[in-house]
């Protein structure tokens, strides 16, 4: 396995777990105390927290991708044909 493959697993799973971990603790503006800031949209995110979910998302990416290069090293399945 080569790095480009680990590069490419990591950042494509980085993506799969940011779309799950974005809306995490999401609070709509219409939701909170403070009210609607005019001219955005009621739904819109009163506090994204970005910052933390990009560092939640980069570690959750890079376990799985540790957890993907030992599968795939290790034996237990083969990514290649088994020819009898």
């Amino acid at each position: 396995m080569g790095i480009p493959t680990i590069i490419l697993v990591y950042v494509v799973a980085w993506w799969l777990v940011f779309f799950a971990v974005l809306p995490w603790g999401v609070r709509s503006q219409h939701e909170t105390e403070e009210g609607v800031t005019e001219g955005t949209e009621p739904g819109a995110p009163a506090n994204p927290n970005l910052k933390k979910k990009i560092i939640v998302t980069s570690l959750i990416a890079a376990a799985l991708t540790v957890g993907y290069y030992f599968v795939a090293t290790s034996g237990w399945i083969s990514f290649r044909d088994q020819v009898r």
